[in-house]
C-alpha cells in the first residue's frame, strides 16, 4: 500500500511543515494517541489530518473504505468549515476516501444516504456520535473506526458534553482496542489534566503531548475612552465608546466585534447602523439565536471579504477560518484569558500572520483589566479546566444508548466506563443505583412501565425492551439543555430566529422589539411562535437571554489585583493604567487599593443604614455566596435584614440598623478548617432547596425523566418545569436518597456558587491583612455596587435621576467637573443594561432583594 506523503502535498502549495506537525505525524504513524496544543491559526488541523492520512490511507486504493475517522467538533457551525478543510487534500492523498458531516443541521436526504453507508471521515458532534452508538449495527459500523479526533477540546472538557464524548470514545475503543484518539486545543492552562480527561487514566500514561511552538505576533491593546469617570458603574461608558469603535472599523479591512451576550450584540449592531447608515449591507449580526440561513449568509460574507464588520457573540469564537479578518474588538471585559486569546485568534487566522485584539471598556475599571490581561498573556497564564466528576444523569443516558446499540453486560460496561476520567473511581453502589434507575426508575417509579427503559434479557444482556421508548430516547440524546425558546417568524414569510420564551411571554400584540438587526412588531403568539411584522418609529425592547453575567475568572482577577499593586508602587507605565490614574488615585486617597496581601473593607453610614463594602476579587458567583455567608454569620449575634449587591470585584451588605463591622469582621473572616461545617453554613445561608430544584430541571431532562418532545413538537418551558418539579417532589417525599437529588445539590454548589472558588477565597481572605476604612462618602470602588443595588429597586428613570444626584456631591468633594446630567446617565444605563428589564430569575432576585439570614434551628 502506497502511503500518502503529506510533506510533498504541502510543498506543492509552497508550504513547509512545522516541527510540531511532523511530531504529530510521527506519533500517529506509531499508533499513538495524544493532545496537540498550539495557538489559533498555527496549523493544528493539518497537523492531525495529514498525519491521519499518512497513517491510515492508501493513495492507490480504488474502493471506498468504511468509516475510519470520526472528527468531533463542539459546534454545528464548525462542521461545514472543518469538512471543507478535510476535503482539500483528499483528491491527492486519499482519492478513494469520502467525507461528510452529521449534526442537527444535516438534511434528511443526507441522513438517509448516511444510513445506507457512512463516509470514510465523518465530522460530527458528541450528540450525533451518541446517536450512532445507539444504532443496532453500531458495533460493526464503529468497530472499524481507527481514529477519533476531538477539535477544540477546551470547549468540551469542562462540561457534560465532554463527559458524553469520553463515554462515546470508551465505547468505540472497546470495539477497536487499537483506536487512536487525538485532541486539539489552543487555550488550556492544565495540559496534563486535559490529556488525562481526553484519553482516560490508562491511555494518558502513554499519550503524546505535543506543544506547537510557532512564531505568532499577538497585540493586545485598549481603546481609551475620551474621559475616564472617577465614579463608574457597569456599562457607563456605553455610547461614549461608539465613535472610537466606528473609527477602528473604518480604518480596518474586516473586523469582528465580539460581545459577551446576544442582547449586547443586538444593541451594538443597531448603534453602529445608527452612527453609519451607509454601512447597511456592509456590517452584519451573528449570534446563536438567529436562523441558520442568516448565520450561514454572514459566515459566507466574512469568508469572501464582503463584510466590513460583524457584531457577534461566542457563536464565532471557535475554529471557523475567516482569513480576511484583520481586527478583533472585544466589547467589555473578556472575563477570562482563554476567551480573549480564542477571540484574538479569529484575526490573522493563518500561520505567521499577526493577530490583534483591542479591548473596548464599558466600565472605567475595565481599563485595569486590559493591562492585567496583557500581563497574564505575556506570563503564559491561562485558566485551567476540570472535567465534571461522575454526573449520573449523563451516565444514565449513556446506559440506555448502549443498550440500544447492541446491548451490554453489566460487569463489562462498568469496566469500560471506569476507563474514562469522569468515572474512573465510580463506586459499585453508584453503578448499581444507575442500573436500577434505568430498569425501573428507582424506588419511587417502579410501578410505571415508561421507566423500564433497559433490562437484562435471558442471556444477561441489557437491552431496551420497548420500541416506543427506544424512539423517544433517540430523539432526546444529548446533554445540551437550554431554556425553551420561541420561534420568531414574519407573517406569511421566513423565520428570523428564536428568542427565549420568558421574553416573548412579556410582550403583547403591538409591542415592538429589536431582533436580528430589525425593528419588529408582535402581531400574535401562537403554537410557540411569535408572528411579527416590520415596525418603524417606536422605541423597542431588546430580547434578554440568560447567562449574560459570567464571572471574572480567577486568573484574570488575580492579574487585576497585581496591576493595582503596581499602581500602589507608583508604576503607571501602561496606557490603560495611565488613563485610569485619576480614578485609582482618588480610591487610594479616600480609602485604599487592594493588593495580593491585603483585603480591603470599607464601612459607611448613610440615611439608608450601614454599608459594608468588601473586595475579595473572586468573581460575582463566589461573591454572592460570600455575601450571604457573612450575612448569615452576623445573624448568629443578632437578627438582621440585609440588601446585597455584587459585582466581579466585591460585594455590598446594607443593613438598616447599625452594625459594628470593625469588631465583628475579623472573626467573621477566620479560616474555616472544617469543610463540612463550611458547606453546612453556606447551605443554611441560602434558599438552597429552591436553587437545587432549578438545577434538577436540567438533570431530569438529561437523564430522560422528562421527555423534551418529538421533532417539530413545541413544548413550553412551563410544561417542562412542571414535569421536572413533579419528579423533584416525588423523589424528596418517597425516595430522599435519590442520587439525582444529590447531584442537583452538588452542581448547585460547584457551578452556580463556585464552591471551590468560594472556599479558596475564604482561605485567602483569612491569610490576608484586613485593611478596614471608615468612609465619609462612597469611593470609586463602592459606587458601582451602590448602582447595582439601585438598578433593581427602581425604574430606569428613577435610577438615572438618583445616580445623577449621587454623583454631584461626590464630584464636588473630589474637586472635579460637574457630574453627568440625568439624560446622559439614562442613555448610559440603557446601554449598560443591554435592553429592557427582564423578569428576574430566583438567584438574581436573591442577589438584590433584602436578605434575612436564617438562624439554625
Amino acid at each position: 500500500m502506497k502511503k500518502p506523503d503529506a510533506a510533498d502535498w504541502m510543498a506543492a502549495r509552497g508550504w513547509s511543515p512545522f516541527p510540531f506537525q511532523r511530531e504529530v505525524w510521527d506519533a500517529m504513524a506509531r499508533g499513538e494517541s495524544g493532545l496537540l496544543h498550539a495557538t489559533t491559526g498555527a496549523g493544528k488541523t493539518y497537523a492531525v489530518w495529514l498525519g491521519a492520512l499518512q497513517a491510515l490511507a492508501d493513495a492507490e486504493a480504488k474502493r471506498t473504505p468504511p468509516l475510519t475517522v470520526v472528527w468531533l467538533t463542539p459546534m454545528r457551525a464548525l462542521a461545514a468549515d472543518t469538512l471543507r478543510a478535510l476535503k482539500e487534500p483528499l483528491p491527492d492523498l486519499a482519492p478513494a476516501w469520502t467525507a461528510g458531516a452529521r449534526s442537527g443541521d444535516t438534511s434528511s436526504s443526507e441522513r438517509a444516504k448516511q444510513a445506507e453507508r457512512l463516509p470514510t471521515v465523518l465530522v460530527t458532534t458528541p450528540e450525533s456520535l451518541s446517536l450512532l452508538i445507539a444504532r443496532a449495527d453500531a458495533p460493526d459500523t464503529l468497530g472499524r473506526t481507527a481514529l477519533v479526533v476531538v477539535d477544540e477540546w477546551h470547549e468540551l472538557m469542562g462540561n457534560k458534553r465532554g463527559v458524553q464524548a469520553q463515554l462515546a470514545i470508551a465505547r468505540v475503543r472497546r470495539w477497536n482496542p487499537a483506536l487512536r484518539v487525538w485532541g486539539m486545543s489552543a487555550t488550556l492552562g492544565n495540559l496534563g489534566e486535559a490529556m488525562h480527561s481526553l484519553l482516560g487514566p490508562q491511555a494518558a500514561a502513554t499519550g503524546r503531548l505535543v506543544r506547537g511552538q510557532t512564531p505568532k505576533q499577538l497585540t493586545i491593546d485598549t481603546l481609551l475612552p475620551p474621559r475616564v469617570d472617577r465614579f463608574p458603574w457597569g456599562g457607563h461608558l456605553g455610547l461614549a465608546m461608539l465613535p472610537s469603535v466606528v473609527h477602528e472599523i473604518a480604518s480596518s479591512g474586516s473586523t469582528l466585534v465580539f460581545t459577551n451576550t446576544r442582547s449586547q450584540a443586538e444593541i451594538w449592531y443597531q448603534a453602529l447602523l445608527d452612527a453609519k447608515p451607509e454601512w447597511a449591507g456592509l456590517i452584519a449580526l451573528h449570534h446563536g439565536s438567529l436562523d441558520r440561513a442568516v448565520r450561514e449568509w454572514v459566515e459566507a460574507g466574512l469568508k469572501a471579504g464582503e463584510l466590513r464588520a460583524v457584531v457577534c457573540t461566542s457563536s464565532l469564537d471557535l475554529g471557523v477560518d475567516f482569513l480576511p479578518v484583520e481586527r478583533v474588538l472585544q466589547i467589555g471585559s473578556p472575563k477570562g484569558i482563554a476567551r480573549l486569546l480564542q477571540r484574538a485568534g479569529r484575526s490573522g487566522h493563518a500561520p505567521g500572520r499577526p493577530s490583534r485584539v483591542s479591548l473596548v471598556p464599558t466600565h472605567s475599571l475595565e481599563l485595569v483589566e486590559g493591562a492585567a490581561a496583557r500581563a497574564a498573556v505575556r506570563a503564559g497564564q491561562i485558566e485551567a479546566r476540570e472535567t465534571p466528576h461522575q454526573p449520573l444523569d449523563v451516565l444514565v443516558q449513556h446506559l440506555v444508548t448502549v443498550a440500544l446499540g447492541g446491548g451490554f453486560r453489566s460487569d463489562e460496561l462498568l469496566a469500560e466506563i471506569r476507563t474514562t476520567a469522569a468515572y474512573a473511581d465510580l463506586p459499585e453502589d453508584h453503578w448499581r443505583w444507575c442500573l436500577d434507575f434505568v430498569s425501573q426508575g428507582g424506588a419511587s417509579l417502579a410501578a410505571y412501565p415508561d421507566y423500564r427503559r433497559a433490562v437484562p434479557d435471558d442471556h444477561g444482556i441489557w437491552r431496551v425492551p420497548d420500541a416506543r421508548l427506544a424512539r423517544r430516547h433517540r430523539m432526546n440524546i444529548g446533554t445540551i439543555v437550554s431554556d425553551a425558546s420561541m420561534a420568531v417568524q414574519y407573517l406569511g414569510g421566513s423565520k428570523i430566529g428564536n428568542v427565549e420564551e420568558s421574553f416573548a411571554a412579556r410582550l403583547k400584540p403591538g409591542d415592538c422589539f429589536t431582533f436580528g438587526g430589525r425593528l419588529l412588531e408582535l402581531v400574535r403568539i401562537h403554537d410557540m411562535t411569535a408572528w411579527v411584522k416590520r415596525a418603524t418609529g417606536r422605541k423597542p425592547a431588546v430580547p434578554r437571554w440568560n447567562g449574560g453575567k459570567m464571572p471574572l475568572s480567577t486568573t484574570l482577577a488575580d492579574a487585576v489585583v497585581a496591576q493595582l499593586a503596581r499602581v500602589q508602587a507608583g508604576d503607571h507605565d501602561d496606557p490603560e493604567l495611565q488613563a485610569a490614574r485619576p480614578l485609582l488615585e482618588l480610591q487610594a486617597q479616600w480609602s485604599a487599593l487592594p493588593s495580593p496581601h491585603t483585603l480591603l473593607a470599607e464601612v459607611m453610614h448613610s440615611r439608608e443604614g450601614t454599608h459594608l463594602f468588601l473586595y475579595p476579587f473572586a468573581g460575582r458567583h463566589a461573591h454572592l455566596g460570600l455575601a450571604n455567608l457573612i450575612a448569615w454569620r452576623v445573624a448568629q449575634h443578632a437578627p438582621n435584614t440585609f440588601s446585597i449587591a455584587v459585582n466581579d470585584y466585591g460585594f455590598e451588605l446594607l443593613s438598616a440598623t447599625a452594625i459594628d463591622w470593625p469588631s465583628l469582621l475579623p472573626d467573621l473572616l477566620k479560616e474555616q478548617t472544617d469543610d463540612e461545617a463550611l458547606l453546612s453554613e453556606i447551605l443554611q445561608s441560602l434558599n438552597a432547596s429552591e436553587l437545587a430544584q432549578r438545577r434538577f430541571r436540567e438533570i431530569a431532562r438529561v437523564s430522560g425523566l422528562v421527555f423534551q418532545g418529538h421533532p417539530g413538537e413545541k413544548r413550553s418551558s412551563r410544561q417542562l418545569q412542571a414535569s421536572s418539579s413533579l419528579f423533584w417532589e416525588v423523589f424528596r417525599k418517597y425516595d430522599p436518597g435519590n442520587r439525582l437529588l444529590q447531584q442537583a445539590e452538588a452542581e448547585l454548589l460547584a457551578q452556580e456558587l463556585e464552591i471551590g472558588r468560594l472556599r479558596e477565597a475564604l482561605r485567602r481572605m483569612a491569610r490576608q491583612t484586613l485593611v478596614l476604612k471608615a468612609l465619609e462618602r462612597a469611593t470609586p470602588f463602592a459606587f458601582p455596587l451602590m448602582v447595582e443595588r439601585l438598578r433593581e429597586k427602581l425604574s430606569n428613570e428613577s435610577v438615572a435621576d438618583r445616580i445623577a444626584r449621587m454623583l454631584a456631591p461626590l464630584e464636588k468633594a473630589a474637586g472635579g467637573a460637574a457630574a453627568s446630567d440625568a439624560d446622559t446617565v439614562r442613555e448610559s444605563l440603557a446601554f449598560g443594561r443591554e435592553g429592557a428589564p427582564e423578569k428576574k430569575t430566583a438567584d438574581a432576585q436573591r442577589e438584590r432583594r433584602p436578605h434575612r439570614p436564617r438562624r439554625p434551628r
